[in-house]
């Protein structure tokens, strides 16, 4: 702890050594304050004249000369110490050279940032980061937006911008926060300002922040350790406000999509996905399967004088044409764009997500399989084989399968589904298993087969339907 207080104050990894080993041994000569840091005596000697110059180390006027340095704790003091009195010398210089400073010349900034010409900077650390959001969140009139990825709410509980955030959203300001929710790091969130908007999106893990459409700070390297102080941490600020509208409509988009707080929340607290699903109806014009329901052959493109007996019949026509519509048969959603096949298969894709999501604790890929096909059968939607040739594969076999009936529901697109689901949220894309789905014989216990592949696996050819 010692050591990270002294390197944040400035010192290197080589003089906080020097610091700990002469405060333990002093009178020590720099060759053997070399061996003990394991380094150079030319770099034990560069490391020693800086101490000297801070006052930390004290060398005898003996030959060879001989080195001693104040405690840890003595030396953290006295760069405190030595900090202060620089800071008072900086402030009272500041406040008397700003005595000159007339209105015009205070201005001269505010001129500056109304020019059109975008402005870039680089800031490093994380600390420099979020003092900069704390300035961000000072100036904002209208609307800050947080990115925080999956960490970033540690990282802002940490920092002073916690309470100008929390200060300028009870003002009055529209503050917006994106995350990454983790089960570690919801309980943060609960320090936030009640009117902060809070969502959870799984495909955002960038950090930045975003101020009045005009201000936009973007991180470029995060520091692996979510707890680290950020030494690593370093962020792209660029004040534009073309770039900043094209990164407020890309949040908007992202935002859109996003899951409320705390719906998203309860994935961990009652281990349930409660997320909104959102499904594909159909695809393709549905003013064309509309008229072509009814059976309107054409659409008005002009004005045409208005003929009574055509308008009559053609009413009739519309008329009985809808009157079939009102039947009932599923076959007539089709007709209309709607495709229940797909809307099934979506329901069961979710539903396997879920059951994955509730399964995730299994780390075995074999035992996470065993207790899905379990689950699978025990609720009576068919049966599950493993199968090995070519390649390891789940065998799909359903108790109800496909008809060819289009008044039917098809109840089978949601009971594959599940599966679908369900492998393809253990297995995503880019990941170390590949996942196919192949049509099988057509026999009710092989309508389907789902191929699992490790990517280090040679992938067979794609078997004939």
């Amino acid at each position: 702890m010692w050591d990270s207080l002294l390197n944040e104050a400035g010192l290197t990894e080589r003089e906080v050594r020097s610091i700990m080993v002469l405060g333990n041994n002093p009178n020590m000569r720099a060759s053997e304050l070399a061996k003990e840091l394991q380094t150079t005596r030319l770099d034990a000697y560069n490391s020693l004249s800086r101490l000297q110059e801070m006052g930390i180390v004290t060398a005898t006027a003996d030959r060879p000369m001989l080195f001693s340095s104040l405690r840890v704790d003595e030396a953290l003091q006295h760069i405190i110490e030595m900090r202060r009195r620089q800071l008072d010398n900086l402030e009272e210089g500041f406040n008397e050279m700003s005595k000159g400073i007339t209105e015009a010349n205070a201005s001269y900034e505010a001129n500056r940032r109304q020019r059109d010409e975008p402005r870039f900077a680089v800031l490093k650390e994380r600390s420099h980061i979020y003092r900069r959001l704390e300035r961000m969140a000072e100036d904002t009139e209208e609307r800050l937006v947080l990115l925080l990825g999956r960490y970033g709410i540690l990282h802002l509980c940490r920092s002073e911008a916690l309470e100008t955030v929390n200060s300028v959203a009870e003002k009055g300001v529209v503050v917006q926060v994106i995350a990454q929710l983790d089960r570690r790091t919801t309980r943060f969130f609960q320090k936030l300002h009640d009117s902060i908007e809070i969502k959870h999106s799984d495909d955002l893990d960038s950090q930045g922040f975003l101020q009045d459409c005009t201000h936009v700070v973007q991180f470029l390297n995060i520091e692996e350790n979510p707890v680290g102080r950020g030494k690593e941490d370093a962020a792209l600020v660029i004040e534009s406000e073309p770039f900043a509208k094209a990164q407020e409509n890309l949040i908007d988009t992202i935002w859109e999509d996003a899951v409320q707080f705390e719906v998203a929340e309860a994935r961990f607290s009652k281990g349930r996905i409660h997320d909104p699903l959102r499904l594909t109806i159909g695809e393709g014009s549905f003013l064309d399967s509309l008229v072509g329901a009814l059976g309107v052959d054409d659409l008005p493109e002009h004005d045409t004088p208005f003929d009574p007996d055509a308008f009559l019949a053609a009413g009739t026509e519309v008329n009985q044409a809808r009157q079939e519509l009102t039947k009932g048969r599923l076959s007539n959603l089709k007709i209309l764009g709607i495709d229940l096949a797909r809307m099934l298969r979506q329901v069961g894709n979710r539903v396997g997500h879920e059951l994955a999501f509730s399964l995730r604790s299994i780390e075995n890929h074999v035992e996470f399989l065993d207790e899905m096909m379990d689950w699978w059968e025990f609720a009576g939607l068919g049966r599950l084989e493993y199968g090995i040739d070519p390649v390891f594969h789940v065998q799909v076999g359903l108790d109800h399968p496909p008809s060819e009936d289009p008044d039917v529901l098809p109840m089978w697109e949601l009971d594959d589904g599940i599966i679908e689901g369900v492998l393809m949220t253990r297995f995503p894309k880019g990941g170390n298993v590949n996942v196919r789905r192949y049509e099988g014989s057509g026999e009710p216990d092989d309508l389907w087969r789902y191929h699992i592949i490790m990517n280090n696996e040679e992938q067979p050819a794609e078997p004939s339907a």
